[in-house]
């Protein structure tokens, strides 16, 4: 669905500043307690200028089905992003909509994820992505702490066929070692990418986005040595 996603976009000018570095996903947060948080009358502006081919994302926190699936229909988008403590079954009331699920993972690893997901098989409501993000207590994410690499390159198999996106702590300086090291589908960042919260720095977004880049490429070349 995409490989390069900025989130916590704000504003429209750095909307059209994150689609021209070539990232293919944009995430508007709708969670009132986050600093990056944009109310549904000011998000419909940023959502307008986001070019076609460019993946609308709408990030939510324990908000009630209702409003994840109005903010999805009003604004056009194309995934829903969970990012708090939404059950399997939360899911399900959400249509046929896709669904990005993200999972803070701490000292236990990747086992509940995958006990979560093993839950959404059964419910046939798996999502079609599943993000992982660094546990901090207390926070939903944004906290620009890494997550344990090595850990989730070792045990991604648990996760089954469900797509991995790795977020926490992605800057323009690692991104492109994380993704030799685990391997993902797609790499998101909200704050590596700031000069302030909620506040991008296009210089900052270029170079994410082109390190990010090359390093799929080069790992879509090694694989095809490895075949």
């Amino acid at each position: 669905m995409f490989t390069i996603k900025i989130c916590g976009v704000t504003t429209v000018d750095d909307a059209r500043a994150v689609a021209a570095a070539g990232a293919d996903a944009i995430g508007i947060n709708f969670y009132a307690h986050s600093p990056r948080f944009v109310p549904l009358e000011r998000a419909q502006h940023v959502a307008a200028v986001i070019p076609r081919g460019v993946v609308r994302v709408g990030l939510f926190v324990n908000a009630p089905a209702e409003a994840v699936c109005g903010a999805f229909d009003a604004l056009g988008l194309d995934l829903i992003q969970l990012h708090g403590d939404e059950p399997p079954e939360f899911l399900a009331g959400l249509g046929a909509r896709p669904v990005m699920r993200a999972f803070r993972v701490g000292s236990e690893g990747v086992k509940p994820v995958a006990a979560y997901l093993e839950r959404c098989r059964e419910l046939g409501t798996l999502p079609a992505l599943a993000l992982v993000d660094a546990r901090r207590p207390g926070q939903y994410g944004g906290t620009g702490q890494t997550a344990d690499w090595d850990a989730l390159a070792n045990e991604r198999a648990m996760l089954g066929d469900v797509p991995l996106v790795l977020a926490g702590g992605l800057t323009p300086e690692n991104v492109a070692t994380a993704i030799y090291r685990v391997r993902p589908a797609a790499v998101d960042t909200a704050t590596g990418v700031e000069s302030a919260p909620g506040h991008k720095d296009p210089d900052a977004v270029r170079r994410f986005v082109a390190a990010a880049r090359e390093a799929f490429n080069q790992v879509a070349q090694d694989n095809q040595w490895d075949t």
